[in-house]
């Protein structure tokens, strides 16, 4: 018997598991995909308080994600850095007192402490607004993080394993039976099928929550969410320097330029398209691309074209329907439901931010409190996730230290390496002295020693795991090296 059943393998379902395992529960996520694999690594990739909620006066929201910005740099270094945003100035659009003053409260309403403030930049002290039209002489840089989002949710779930989780990717939840005091689950892998019981569950299946939700509720037809597409281009890189750009669209939207993968791209984001199409299958449109573009070239001096695009990702935001009639207006606060009718209890996470994806695990098992009242108290604020036990946070000096420990690793490698894995990079390189011990080079640095960490270690069985959400190598690989690892995946496997 288990105590906590998760469903959905994303940045909650991953949060609530470890912080429920961390408490001396015993849990069981199971997730239908590949850890991440839909929502959670689509995101703009973004550790923000969200500046243009301040416009909408969702203060609380903010305020809850800027708090958290601080604790989870503070927590994953490695994969979390800060970053400065430049945002031009466009007298046809929000004026420039209104900008102050949003950007004075983002400063200031967040308890920022490891972040430099807003300072205002005009093109004759800056180069900064060199990359962009001549019109825009004004401009405001603030700071936020970046985050390797489909890294954070399996650190996530690697932390609540090794605290005692059982982790189930390729599982799926496909029926639900309640009794009085416990839930009857049966799960479907690619070993068939098996029943399993759990005191609660936890419904944290993002964008198919409501269908969970069926099956915990036979014969009723769920409808809690506004599903929202958002999608993002990558193109080769477009500006010089490691700080992004914050566009502001005539529509009222906005959207991010950053550098992306080493700065040899540009990632370009994002929209906001009411979608009802298969969940499965979400890709860009012809119309989401040229919308980018065309919102970009604005800005830039030199225009984006169709023609640029090497890549793009697409994502559903599964949204808690609050009935707004513009989808770029819809909340991205999170709902939680905790359903006790009828006998043991389903507590239902209705959409959400990356960036409070934490606080949102807390609440959620405040909110299960009742049931467990042999749970310990809260833990994840200070706690580190695997591989971000980075002294001070210093990420630099961390590098320092490891390129001192492998004088023989080629630089470029072993910054990758440090940025994925942190304070791991030691049991991941193992008692290697060369390149050569790493054994195979599948390309773009991607060697057998690192695959076979991350089939051992982070729940990857294909190359799409390895190349998409355990890292972005596929933007590094030609076609011919994905195929041969792909190959050698499988060998692997049937061995």
């Amino acid at each position: 018997m288990h105590d906590l059943l998760v469903i959905g393998g994303g940045i909650n379902g991953a949060g609530i598991a470890r912080d429920a395992a961390g408490r001396g529960l015993k849990v069981l996520l199971c997730e239908k995909d590949d850890l991440a694999a839909h929502t959670s690594s689509a995101s703009t990739k973004l550790i923000h308080g969200g500046l243009r909620y301040l416009e909408m006066y969702d203060f609380a929201l903010v305020r809850k994600a800027l708090i958290e910005r601080e604790i989870l740099l503070r927590a994953a270094p490695h994969i979390i850095w800060p970053m400065r945003f430049v945002l031009p100035y466009d007298k046809d659009l929000r004026p420039a007192w209104l900008i102050r003053l949003g950007l004075f409260l983002y400063d200031h309403m967040g308890g920022r402490k490891m972040l430099p403030p807003t300072r205002t930049l005009r093109r004759n002290n800056t180069d900064r607004l060199d990359p962009l039209r001549e019109e825009f002489r004004l401009a405001f840089e603030y700071s936020d993080c970046w985050v390797e989002d489909s890294r954070l949710v399996v650190l996530n779930a690697v932390d609540a394993q090794e605290r005692g989780a059982e982790v189930l990717t390729q599982t799926a939840c496909v029926g639900l039976a309640r009794h009085a005091d416990h839930w009857e689950a049966t799960l479907r892998g690619a070993d068939g099928e098996k029943t399993v019981m759990a005191r609660a569950v936890v419904n944290a299946a993002g964008g198919w929550v409501d269908e969970i939700l069926g099956l915990a509720e036979p014969g009723t037809r769920q409808q809690n969410l506004r599903l929202v597409k958002g999608s993002h281009i990558i193109v080769p890189r477009w500006h010089d320097g490691d700080y992004a750009y914050f566009f502001q669209n005539g529509d009222g939207r906005i959207m991010f330029a950053i550098p992306y993968e080493r700065g040899e791209f540009t990632l370009i984001g994002t929209t906001d398209v009411p979608y009802e199409a298969d969940k499965d299958k979400v890709e860009i449109s012809q119309d989401e691309i040229d919308y980018l573009c065309a919102g970009a070239s604005e800005y830039y001096k030199r225009p984006i074209t169709p023609a640029d695009v090497v890549a793009a990702y697409s994502g559903v935001r599964p949204l808690y329907d609050d009935h707004a009639a513009n989808a770029s207006k819809v909340t991205r606060d999170y709902v939680l439901n905790c359903d006790r009718t009828g006998g043991a209890p389903v507590l239902s996470v209705f959409g959400g931010k990356i960036t409070t994806y934490r606080e949102l695990a807390e609440h959620a098992l405040k909110e299960l409190g009742p049931d467990f009242p042999g749970m310990t108290k809260p833990w994840t604020k200070s706690a580190s996730l695997p591989g971000g036990d980075i002294p001070g946070a210093d990420f630099e000096d961390f590098l320092r230290g490891l390129s001192l420990r492998h004088p023989w690793m080629e630089q470029r490698l072993l910054r990758r390496l440090a940025r994925a894995y942190g304070t791991r990079v030691d049991a991941l390189v193992g008692t290697a002295k060369s390149t050569m011990e790493l054994g195979r080079d599948f390309g773009g640095g991607l060697h057998e020693a690192e695959v076979t960490y991350l089939m051992q270690h982070e729940f990857a069985q294909t190359a799409e795991d390895i190349l998409w959400r355990r890292s972005k190598l596929r933007l590094h690989l030609s076609e011919s090296e994905q195929a041969n690892l792909a190959t050698w995946l499988e060998r692997q496997v049937s061995a």
